[in-house]
């Protein structure tokens, strides 16, 4: 449930953002009756927010012409919010990103009052979030503006990109979109030297300069769903098929995304995995509390055989004592 603070806040946030609204409509958007949004209307009043009010069918709330807001005003939920944000920023290499984050806290201190700073105090000194640390940080943020502005605006950058034995090459690239995943930026899009889909690591971007080119994005494209398919198929020492007897939501639930490829069947999910270590996936397939069946490799059932020897002779020990 909400305190009436919030809504009062709410009000003046919609007022700002539209200009002029109808008393039916923010009363609607408030999820109050009409005499409620009155009160919360002489509320902003009282504090010296001018308020022009039009009676009528037609009628409305705006803000008096040439009023300026307070800069930032926050409820405890948003600057909650904003807390854990400049939290978790810590935690994804970005180049900079200390001193970036302890001058915007700094600044949000500013302004709050004494209660709910003590309260923002306490998240930044006592909650730790468990993000992966970056492996490869970026050289600067440039990179990650340019192609996020790109991206959002689909217009297409000219790319300079260092291969990772050293030798730099030139291309035109649209950007789709951009996203973090096991320690490293990924930019995901068209890639004109190469004429297809392709993903690039921002630590290894040197230059992205925007070009007057516009692009079309495919629709409801995401960059991290396209990271996750792209890593879970690239190509290992074994591939390996299994039969999961369970249904896909089961599957993804028990198994992390990026341990392979899932495909619905009539008899359950087929799990098409690339793995280097043979011994490790048996191991994942081990804990499942369904049954499945290893339609390939071979070496992948004498693994799980080894993996259930090992268990029935710890079982069998811890018995003996």
């Amino acid at each position: 449930m909400y305190h009436p603070t919030t809504r009062v806040l709410a009000v003046l946030e919609l007022l700002q953002t539209h200009g002029r609204l109808s008393g039916a409509d923010m009363a609607a958007r408030l999820e109050v009756d009409g005499r409620t949004l009155r009160r919360y209307i002489v509320m902003l009043e009282q504090i010296g927010i001018p308020i022009m009010s039009e009676r009528g069918r037609h009628g409305g709330y705006a803000l008096m012409p040439g009023f300026k807001l307070p800069p930032m005003m926050f409820t405890d939920d948003e600057a909650l919010a904003l807390s854990l944000g400049l939290l978790a920023a810590r935690g994804l290499g970005l180049a900079e990103a200390a001193p970036a984050v302890a001058s915007a806290q700094a600044k949000l201190e500013r302004i709050m009052p004494a209660g709910l700073k003590q309260r923002v105090g306490a998240i930044d000194e006592t909650v730790r979030l468990d993000l992966a640390r970056a492996t490869a940080a970026p050289r600067d943020n440039a990179a990650l503006v340019t192609l996020s502005a790109a991206a959002q605006a689909r217009r297409r950058v000219h790319l300079r990109y260092r291969a990772p034995g050293g030798g730099d090459s030139e291309r035109g690239f649209d950007p789709y979109g951009l996203a973090f995943r096991e320690g490293c930026w990924y930019a995901v899009g068209h890639c004109h030297l190469r004429r297809e889909l392709r993903t690039f690591r921002l630590d290894r971007i040197v230059s992205a300069a925007p070009l007057p080119h516009g692009f079309s994005r495919p629709e409801g494209f995401d960059a991290l769903a396209h990271l996750r398919t792209s890593f879970a198929a690239m190509p290992r020492a074994h591939a390996t098929t299994v039969l999961l007897k369970t249904d896909l939501a089961t599957a993804q639930r028990y198994l992390m995304d990026a341990i392979g490829l899932f495909e619905q069947t009539g008899e359950g999910v087929l799990l098409h995995n690339q793995s280097d270590e043979l011994d490790w996936f048996a191991r994942e397939l081990a804990r499942l509390p369904f049954e499945f069946h290893i339609i390939g490799p071979e070496s992948l059932r004498a693994e799980l055989a080894a993996v259930a020897a090992r268990l029935a002779r710890l079982s069998s020990q811890a018995a003996i004592r």
